[in-house]
């Protein structure tokens, strides 16, 4: 398989399709909010780019629910693993393409934990402390997990309490076993002053395009606003617009700085993804993407290139 990451509005998804093109790909979005019927804009899908001279790219884990659905890490997991499946049956090649490294680095590591069922008492327990607080009690109670969590966000880090809890309660549950997976993973990286101008010129045709509008017909669907917050960025803050919290112009402002701060939150990921092992070959920022192309294929055709 290969990997294709980057920050939001880095040119992942043209990059990848391309590669499709020319060598019988299918793309497996790695984005966990893409999965959902109906965010179409605010999660940019770009399903326009799915063609390439005339001819239609195939894709996977677009578009599988409905609004308002719970998808997590695990369900992502096997639906690759399927997907993977049906690809390779067609003797193709699987492009897991996207921006949430979560999810990425899962699938790549075959992480097991994902398994570990949620409890949302512990949840509504954990719920009320501050991040600071749930990463002492984490450390607290060291396990098998501790190495492994991922500490960046109050929801990720309730989640790795769930999963500590979970294995010293219940020291008879069997892990699924894990299956070794080759890949090899590209990423991009544009330098921080053009991510920042590429994010501001993509709101403004994301607003221009209709997402206020398509933010409101799911509130109409009955889609609760809580379910739409819950999805962050274009939708908590046009959520807020639409319930009178913000002005436009002040939810224009405050999503602009929170979509910088998450391309900075991804690239942080990525690098964390580094240091835990996985080999990212991160392309020039200074070529253009044909150029980003011919340096995938260049490499993935090189003698005895090792995957990972």
């Amino acid at each position: 398989m290969i990997v294709i990451l980057g920050p939001t509005a880095s040119g992942k998804t043209q990059l990848a399709t391309q590669l499709a093109f020319h060598i019988n790909g299918e793309i497996i979005s790695a984005d966990s909010r893409q999965v959902y019927r109906g965010m179409t804009i605010g999660t940019g899908k770009d399903l326009g780019e799915y063609t390439v001279e005339g001819e239609p790219i195939p894709y996977h884990l677009i578009d599988i629910l409905d609004a308002g659905e719970k998808y997590n890490v695990s369900r992502f997991q096997q639906d690759v693993a399927e997907a993977i499946i049906q690809i390779e049956s067609r003797t193709h090649v699987p492009i897991l393409c996207g921006g949430t490294g979560l999810y990425i680095q899962a699938v790549l590591n075959n992480h097991q934990y994902t398994s570990v069922p949620v409890d949302e008492a512990v949840r509504a327990e954990l719920e009320v402390h501050s991040h600071e607080v749930l990463v002492q009690l984490l450390n607290e109670n060291p396990s098998e997990y501790s190495t492994l969590a991922d500490t960046s966000t109050r929801k990720r880090t309730i989640r790795a309490i769930e999963i500590a809890r979970y294995l010293r309660d219940n020291p008879l549950f069997q892990l699924p076993e894990a299956k070794p997976l080759e890949y090899t993973i590209f990423g991009l990286n544009p330098p921080v002053e053009l991510r920042r101008k590429r994010i501001t010129r993509r709101l403004l045709e994301r607003l221009k395009n209709g997402l206020v509008e398509e933010v409101k017909g799911l509130l109409e669907q009955g889609i609760s606003a809580e379910q739409l917050i819950y999805y962050g960025l274009e939708y908590k803050f046009v959520t807020g617009y639409l319930q009178g919290f913000y002005a436009y112009d002040e939810m224009v402002s405050k999503l602009e700085t929170e979509i910088h701060r998450f391309a900075k939150r991804q690239m942080t990921y990525f690098r964390k993804m580094e240091r835990d092992g996985l080999p990212i070959h991160w392309l020039d920022n200074s070529h253009r993407p044909d150029q980003w192309l011919h340096t995938i294929l260049s490499t993935l055709n090189q003698p005895g290139f090792s995957h990972e």
